[in-house]
């Protein structure tokens, strides 16, 4: 990992607009995410190398090659496991690169979550075996899912739907100044929120993440060759992946502790390689397709101990100005749910000074893929 630490950086990213429902289909708005990256970092398409994406991606590497003219690819890799994925994308590159397999890396994500089916109402298909255990008994969803782990941390550390409301107004309150967010003119208050449908209780309406049609990218090169780029280099200080033993997704079945998650095993592997600690974080960008996942992802990535998730959100936390300002451009649940990669682009614009919803003097950030599967994790800096 030494060899990794500070060795590539993210030069360009780029994004569609987002919204429940977009006309252009999921190449299309690929092949707009990808070339507003590159001409970000001022990379022509011909340059391009390496390309990392999703397992779940629906546009592969031979169509995005062939229709946005890139050159011949010596590397090329997908991750599973949704939004486990996203800050692996970037790690798969920068090993790449920094390894010499490529010059040039390309990672996105494209979805009409919005506009297109739900992924569990799929009747057509067999179900996975862990699966075969859960969904017959009303465990349908994921929301259902991370509600057991929400109802749960609840039952054992006194965690109160006050916590999980502080998330998600930080985020909506970072989407309010986000002019792309989906929520940007929709405030929320906390009368909103408690008097709001169950989705999967505890969680409500505003537990969970939108639905939403978009796409991402950012580029990856070298530290020499991010010198000459268009804009100013973010660095890959560290990353890891997480999948610890015996996990079951989602619910932690058959973990000692089902509360100590994938997090658990990225964040161990994360810092060993860091030159800084969780108290050295000026903002962080956490995985939130439910409010329940991030109380967990505090105590995973160290920044509390356990069972503190919930109470280290008080008092402003999260907010700007607070001890852990997060999701400044509104996350998932208030910005727009494209797999978490726009958590991604959000800690390359804050270190860069760029932010809607700007950090004073932000030079560090940790940007986390889902908790609940196995999952990934970055550490930022400029």
């Amino acid at each position: 990992m030494a060899g990794l630490k500070d060795a590539t950086a993210i030069v360009g990213i780029g994004q569609t607009a987002f919204a429940r429902r977009l006309p252009e289909d999921e190449r299309t708005l690929a092949c707009r995410a990808v070339l507003a990256a590159l001409d970000d970092a001022g990379i022509a398409p011909r340059e391009v190398d390496a390309l990392a994406s999703y397992t779940m991606e629906e546009t592969d590497e031979v169509e995005l090659a062939k229709s946005l003219g890139l050159g011949d690819l010596t590397f090329f890799s997908k991750v599973g496991y949704g939004g486990g994925g996203s800050c692996a994308t970037v790690a798969h590159l920068a090993a790449a690169v920094a390894t010499g397999q490529a010059t040039v890396g390309v990672a996105w994500r494209s979805r009409k979550r919005g506009s297109g089916p739900r992924p569990w109402t799929n009747t057509t298909v067999q179900l996975p075996t862990p699966a075969q255990w859960t969904r017959p008994f009303g465990l349908l969803r994921p929301a259902d899912e991370i509600a057991m782990l929400a109802r749960r941390h609840m039952h054992e550390y006194g965690t109160t739907r006050d916590h999980l409301f502080n998330v998600a107004l930080a985020c909506r309150n970072r989407a309010n100044q986000n002019p792309a967010a989906v929520m940007y003119d929709r405030p929320l208050t906390r009368e909103m929120y408690m008097t709001s449908r169950w989705i999967s209780e505890p969680l409500c309406l505003f537990d969970n993440c939108l639905e939403t049609d978009g796409a991402l990218a950012c580029v990856v090169v070298s530290r020499e060759r991010a010198r000459d780029c268009r804009s100013r280099p973010v660095y890959v200080h560290s990353a890891a992946q997480g999948l610890p033993a015996q996990h079951h997704g989602m619910v932690n079945y058959w973990n000692d502790d089902p509360l100590t998650g994938p997090a658990w095993t990225a964040a161990r592997h994360l810092w060993k390689h860091a030159d800084f600690t969780p108290q050295d974080v000026d903002v962080a960008q956490i995985y939130d397709a439910f409010t329940a996942l991030v109380p967990l992802s505090l105590e995973g990535y160290g920044f509390c101990d356990r069972g503190e998730g919930g109470a280290f959100t008080e008092g402003g936390a999260l907010e700007t100005g607070g001890r852990l300002p997060l999701n400044t451009g509104g996350g998932g649940l208030s910005e727009a749910y494209v797999h978490g990669f726009n958590l991604i682009t959000e800690g390359v614009k804050q270190l860069r000074g760029t932010s809607t919803a700007q950090v004073p003097g932000a030079a560090t950030c940790l940007v986390t893929a889902g908790e609940g599967v196995p999952t990934s994790a970055l550490l930022l800096r400029n």
